[in-house]
Parts: C-alpha cells; sequence; structure tokens
C-alpha cells in the first residue's frame, strides 16, 4: 500500500514550510495587516498539491490524521457573530496524502481519522491564503495524551514532526496553526487591538531572537526563558504547532517573518515561514 502511494506522489521542489499565529475567529471576515499577510503569502507561496495543518485545536489521545474525502467545516468557537457561522469554505480532503502519512512515520502510530473535519485553526487561516477553496487539505492533530508540564512532551513532538520532511518533497504545504503567546486567561476582549501586556512581549521576542539563531533546543525548553513562560504558555496547544514547524527546517532553510503583532493583548500573531 504505501509503495503504491509513494508512486503516485512524485518528488517536487522543496515546499516551504508555516506556522501561522491564527489568533480570533473574528480574524475571518476582518481584513487587517494580519489577514493581508496570509493573502499575500497565498500569491507568493508556490502552489501546493496538498496542505497538511497541525492544528492547536485537534487535541487527541494518539496521533491521527484526517482521511476523508470531503471534511466537514468545524465552527470550533462560541459568542462570536452570527456572520461567523454563515462562512463556507468547501474544500475538499487528501486522503492519499494523509494515508501515506500515516504509513511512513515510524517512531509512532498514526492513525486515519474519518469523523474530524477542518477547525479553525485551518480553514480560517486558509480562507485567505486560498479563497478559491481549490487545494486538498488534511489535519494532523496533536496527542495531549501527556503530563502537561513534562519537557519531554515537547521533545516528542518535535522528534516526531522531524519524520514528516518527507512530504515537503512530495508538494505539501505543512502548515503549523496555534500561537506563540496565547493567554485567554488575561484575555482583553472588549479590544482587539489592546496593547500587550509586558510579559507576553518579553516571551515573543525571546522566541524570536531564538527562532532567528536557529536554537531550537532553547524553544522546546521554553520554560527556561524566565519568568514570563508559564504566563505566555499556560497550556501547550497552542505552543505545540510552532514546534511542529520549526523541526522540519533543514540547514539551507531561511526562516522569515511574515506577521508580527498582538491581539487582545495577551496573543502573539507572529507568523513566519521556512524555505
Amino acid at each position: 500500500m504505501q509503495g503504491e502511494i509513494y508512486q503516485e506522489l512524485p518528488e517536487t521542489d522543496k515546499m516551504p514550510v508555516l506556522f501561522i499565529g491564527h489568533g480570533s475567529p473574528l480574524n475571518i471576515i476582518l481584513s487587517n495587516s494580519y489577514t493581508e499577510s496570509l493573502v499575500r503569502l497565498g500569491k507568493e507561496l508556490p502552489k501546493p498539491k496538498a496542505i497538511m495543518v497541525i492544528s492547536a485545536h485537534w487535541l487527541t489521545n494518539g496521533t491521527y490524521v484526517t482521511c476523508n474525502e470531503n471534511p466537514r467545516l468545524i465552527y470550533d468557537f462560541y459568542g462570536f457573530p452570527s456572520e461567523l457561522y454563515q462562512v463556507k469554505y468547501p474544500s475538499f480532503g487528501s486522503p492519499e496524502v494523509a494515508e501515506f502519512t500515516s504509513e511512513f512515520v515510524r517512531s509512532v502510530q498514526v492513525k486515519c481519522n474519518n469523523n474530524w473535519g477542518l477547525d479553525h485553526a485551518s480553514w480560517a487561516v486558509l480562507k485567505h491564503m486560498y479563497p478559491q477553496a481549490d487545494i486538498p487539505i488534511f489535519e494532523m492533530s496533536l496527542d495531549y495524551s501527556f503530563n502537561e508540564w513534562n519537557p519531554k512532551t515537547v521533545k516528542y513532538h518535535y522528534d516526531l514532526a522531524s519524520e514528516l520532511g518527507k512530504l515537503r518533497r512530495k508538494g505539501v504545504l505543512i502548515i503549523g496553526s496555534g500561537n506563540i503567546v496565547h493567554n485567554l486567561g488575561m484575555i482583553d476582549f472588549s479590544n482587539i487591538d489592546a496593547k500587550p501586556f509586558d510579559w507576553a512581549v518579553e516571551f515573543d521576542e525571546k522566541v524570536k531572537s531564538n527562532l532567528l539563531s536557529g536554537n531550537h533546543k532553547y524553544l522546546i525548553d521554553y520554560r527556561n526563558m524566565g519568568r514570563t513562560a508559564p504566563f505566555a504558555v499556560p497550556t501547550l496547544d497552542h505552543y505545540l504547532p510552532m514546534i511542529y514547524a520549526i523541526a522540519l527546517q533543514e540547514k539551507d532553510d531561511a526562516l522569515e517573518f511574515v506577521h508580527e503583532g498582538f491581539q487582545y493583548g495577551s496573543i502573539s500573531m507572529r507568523s513566519f515561514r521556512i524555505g
């Protein structure tokens, strides 16, 4: 089975890898510097044969990929304007590439899932990048069955992600979608443009510095970045997609920030491109 799928996926030039800070669901309908950066990305990147999104919003016991032909749209947000729940993104899945992914990863068992669809960590971003919804999409979940404050948890995800590089040479655009700083407990819901907290800026800048220097070890051991870490990363769900992105950085891959900024005071919208 693996050999057959592999033959159907010819080699391509190496695709970039993205980390996108997706932020508020309101970005689905807003036009701002962040959404404009997504539009530019969609125009500048080589057109992918398929897209895999590692989603901060799909937390599972074990690791899964969506293998359905027509993934449903998941409106996994609450209390927002009714307009958001009317937005459509009629994309289709990529079961062949998803199954290929489930078979070539060796360190863990990656299982197919036909029940999940596309949550807003995927489609809220891709709606701006590829508004025609003409590229096959599948998601990979985050195994959230570990002790959240065990630093080996982050290393586990980093090692798993490093096995996904083969997809880059099969025309697959890999996107980690989360947020480097994501603290909903201290968020200022009244103002999307609220001044960011000092601790949020400090941690975001430390991450930026380590991304530019390629210091992945420090990013894996993020709790050693000082007193700001527990505030910036109170849970791992939105931080881990960035770990997947950097694990795929190869020696010849440059890293470029495509957007910087904050929303609601406690959410970093920092996004970057690798390669």
